[in-house]
């Protein structure tokens, strides 16, 4: 079993009075390859991370960024259901409890995701050697850390910006080649 390295979160000031899954359009940026949005500090590493990686001949795509309140209960409803199941990985929404369905992986209840504050990204196809490449000190070093250390709620691709408003090693160290991420 891998364990992954899990840092405390340090959210950016403009957070500070934010709402999950409400976030003003001037504290996200667009992201790439595909599609999506993340905190501005966010997305910057994440573009940085991603430059570095291609540099090293690893792709990094990912399948899902921030999401707002509403899209998160959209997913929650997808993935949970008040019905025991098989693995039995439950999370609380209104005082009832919520049981994970079968096949899904698990999700934050509404208003609680760190993809909610855009900090949150999850990696496509997050094993062999991207994974190895990610734990190779390579996300750590742009600002990012996993979630959970390891167990059955511990997910390879998901990873968040922990940083706050100083800029990582690996951030500073891309920017001041290639300012140009950062706009």
């Amino acid at each position: 079993m891998t364990d992954y390295p899990v840092r405390p979160i340090v959210k950016p000031a403009d957070l500070t009075h934010a709402m999950n899954g409400l976030l003003r359009k001037d504290v996200l940026r667009k992201i790439g390859p595909t599609s999506g949005e993340l905190h501005r500090h966010a997305a910057t590493a994440w573009n940085c991370l991603s430059m570095a990686a291609f540099f090293d001949k690893i792709s990094l795509d990912h399948v899902g960024a921030y999401r707002s309140l509403g899209q998160q209960t959209t997913l929650f409803k997808q993935r949970y259901s008040l019905t025991p199941q098989g693995r039995n990985i439950t999370r609380k929404m209104n005082g009832q409890t919520y049981y994970l369905r079968d096949g899904f992986a698990p999700s934050s209840t509404p208003g609680m995701s760190n993809h909610g504050w855009g900090l949150a990204i999850d990696i496509a196809d997050c094993s062999g050697d991207r994974l190895a490449w990610l734990l190779d000190g390579n996300a750590e070093k742009f600002g990012w850390s996993w979630e959970v250390k390891n167990g059955p709620q511990a997910e390879a691709w998901h990873i968040r910006y922990v940083c706050g408003d100083a800029p990582p090693r690996g951030v500073r160290n891309a920017l001041a080649s290639f300012p140009e991420l950062n706009a």
